[in-house]
């Protein structure tokens, strides 16, 4: 069975699906890149939050989690187990939640060492460097308007 890619609010998610998609948000964030942060901050239930993830057999691969915002959209919360990297899952969802957002801008802090994996889906930085968690991130900015 080839990979399959879903999105949904988590309340309209199966419990078993959303623990997957938090259990690999935890996986890569917490304990691969060591930033003990709050993973579960509040963001994932507001009203328009979706979250996108790549599955293959029942198995969550990749995902990433689409906010609403007064002036757009916030993307965040992009990762992929490290066992399915360099598959183009991420940018495939990315792709996807740049459709949902239907021109409008969008942002996203950004860990800097991919900043430039950020710009080919049209992102510019938008603010100066800043290290979260020990790791340096970049704010960057799709502006409204910009075509895929």
């Amino acid at each position: 069975m080839p990979v399959s890619f879903h999105e949904a609010s988590p309340a309209e998610m199966d419990p078993v699906r959303l623990y997957s998609i938090l259990k690999l948000r935890v996986d890569v964030f917490v304990v691969e890149q060591g930033a003990a942060y709050e993973e579960l901050d509040g963001r994932d239930v507001e009203p328009g939050a979706r979250l996108y993830w790549a599955e293959d057999e029942g198995d969550v691969l990749a995902t990433l989690r689409l906010l609403k915002e007064a002036d757009g959209s916030r993307i965040g919360r992009v990762a992929t187990a490290a066992a399915a990297r360099g598959r183009g899952l991420a940018a495939e969802l990315m792709r996807r939640a740049i459709a949902a957002s239907d021109g409008q801008r969008i942002v996203l802090d950004g860990q800097l060492q991919l900043e430039r994996w950020y710009e080919g889906f049209g992102f510019a930085r938008s603010g100066e460097v800043f290290v979260e968690d020990g790791i340096p991130h970049v704010p960057m900015t799709r502006a409204a308007g910009v075509s895929a």
